[in-house]
């Protein structure tokens, strides 16, 4: 089974993957676009992501080695967003943090990647907006049922316009709750 779903945090996206592990379907392959395959499975399985950027392929393979000795199955990971996907089957030892210190840095490199990409975002919302509205300039200018129709067309456009704004939001709120979090792990 194939599904698409796209992420914006990473926790509610392993939360989803473990609520399709829950109905008995367990992922096999992840996407770049978004697309998730799914088997199913008898078996209880369990399912993790972590955030790790910029790993040499030295690294990665010794990054990989520990978790696979602790038994967990590496499903993907992209070396664009460093987000890494991992699976094993439920026997109680599910987290991949064994400590607080190590999901204090989980925390961290979380929010460096929402804020990140939320300032890549607002970069690009600049460029975008400084010369220009979000609607032609002349549509104000049109009367009557021309105007309605111009407007009617014109704002699926503006909407695509506003998607790098909504994005700015939507990292800004990832890096937020990210840093909520850290900071009650790092009071603790």
């Amino acid at each position: 089974m194939k599904r698409f779903k796209v992420f914006l945090d990473v926790e509610k996206e392993e939360q989803w993957l473990n609520e399709q592990l829950e109905k008995g379907y367990r992922c096999t392959n992840i996407s770049g676009l978004g697309i998730y395959t799914f088997e199913k499975t008898e078996k209880k399985y369990v399912m993790r992501l972590d955030y790790q950027a910029d790993l040499s392929k030295r690294r990665l393979e010794e990054y990989k080695g520990i978790y696979e000795d602790f038994g967990w199955n590496y499903v993907k990971g992209f070396a664009l967003n460093g987000i890494r996907y991992w699976q094993k089957e439920d026997d109680g030892q599910n987290e991949i943090f064994s400590d607080r210190e190590s999901t204090v840095h989980y925390y961290r490199r979380l929010m460096k990647y929402s804020l990140w990409l939320g300032m890549l975002f607002l970069a690009y919302s600049f460029m975008l907006y400084s010369d220009s509205g979000l609607y032609h300039e002349g549509l104000w200018n049109m009367e009557g049922s021309i105007f309605w129709k111009a407007l009617v067309f014109e704002t699926p456009f503006a909407l695509i316009k506003l998607l790098p704004a909504i994005m700015v939001v939507a990292f800004s709120l990832s890096f937020y709750k990210s840093y909520q979090k850290y900071v009650v792990l790092k009071g603790q």
